[in-house]
């Protein structure tokens, strides 16, 4: 009997029109172009500005894109996954909302917030549901709109963070050349307080206090992150191809976490690659947080080919990392 693997058959996306540039930034916190672009590679980032719209928004239209360019019938997907750490709401999953209106009327839905690390996370979720014959058709979508918690007043955080979305569609394969091969999952909770909101969640509800206090935005201590991710990301990368008996010859692309052009240049130094093989887009939409994978996978999948070894990598809060390492199943059309 032959093996089930789960392998990436279609990619799709959406990012708000809404361009958010160094220069404006300029204007709102004491900042400027050079010491953002020095610092992090970015130049500008996409906003969500439509009222009354969240993250399934986001998610819905990045799923409709796939959708559409898959020629999907949406019915025959098995599962939903919303890899988010920002919800619409709490308690009322984002994922069956985006669910119910994309027509996926027979999935099961849920979201999943490991930080930056959610949609790595999720990949392993549903590459494990595929191989165990349960399910078939798996849609991952990765989306934040991190603008809902960023405060613009805060430079630390304001110049990184921008909204998007991207999906991938998983589906069952007994062709064992292609598909998820290995993961390497990561976390370490004693990280959390340097990356976190400080209030809202049940240790810390809302209240007068909380909200006058501007606690319910993004924090972030960020040499200590920054120090933490290089390690982090580029140490497991490296373990994952040691670990499957590769080295950075063997490697065709690196999709790696859009956070820090700093990170993603150490990674991809300790893995042997050239930056011919890295995907980076840091610049056009900054850290999109469970979105900058797929982003990555669609603003490259033209130039993806069959039989490609792609490691993906990323590095979150709580702290959470980890590398996936697959080979691409398809050549775009």
């Amino acid at each position: 009997m032959s093996k089930i693997t789960a392998a990436i058959t279609a990619v799709g996306a959406y990012v708000p029109e809404f361009v958010l540039t160094n220069a404006m930034l300029e204007n709102m916190v004491e900042t400027n172009d050079e010491w953002i672009t020095t610092r992090t590679g970015i130049k500008e980032r996409r906003i969500l500005k439509a009222e009354g719209k969240g993250t399934s928004f986001l998610a819905i239209k990045a799923a409709q894109n796939l959708i559409q360019k898959a020629s999907l019938d949406p019915a025959t997907i098995d599962l939903v996954i919303v890899a988010t750490a920002t919800p619409d709401m709490k308690a009322a999953s984002t994922a069956s909302y985006t669910s119910t209106q994309i027509g996926a009327t027979n999935a099961f839905s849920y979201d999943m917030d490991s930080a930056c690390s959610s949609f790595l996370f999720g990949m392993s979720t549903a590459a494990s549901y595929i191989e165990s014959g349960r399910y078939k058709k798996i849609l991952l979508i990765g989306a934040d709109k991190m603008s809902s918690i960023v405060n613009y007043k805060d430079r630390a955080t304001c110049i990184i963070f921008g909204d998007g979305a991207g999906a991938v569609l998983l589906e069952a394969t007994e062709d064992e050349s292609i598909g998820i091969k290995d993961s390497i999952l990561k976390s370490d909770g004693s990280g959390r307080h340097y990356l976190h909101m400080k209030a809202g969640g049940s240790l810390k509800p809302a209240s007068v206090e909380t909200v006058l206090n501007k606690e319910h935005f993004a924090y972030q201590e960020g040499q200590a992150v920054f120090k933490f991710a290089v390690k982090g990301m580029a140490d497991v990368s490296a373990e994952l191809l040691e670990r499957n008996q590769l080295t950075g010859d063997d490697i065709a692309w690196l999709v790696p976490h859009q956070a820090n052009l700093r990170i993603i240049d150490a990674t991809a130094n300790r893995m042997g690659l050239d930056k011919e093989k890295v995907m980076i887009n840091i610049q056009k939409y900054g850290n999109t947080t469970a979105a900058t994978l797929p982003l990555c996978l669609w603003d490259w999948e033209s130039q993806l080919k069959k039989g490609d070894n792609i490691v993906l990598a990323a590095f979150g809060g709580g702290f959470t990392w980890g590398a996936t390492l697959l080979t691409w199943g398809y050549d775009s059309k």
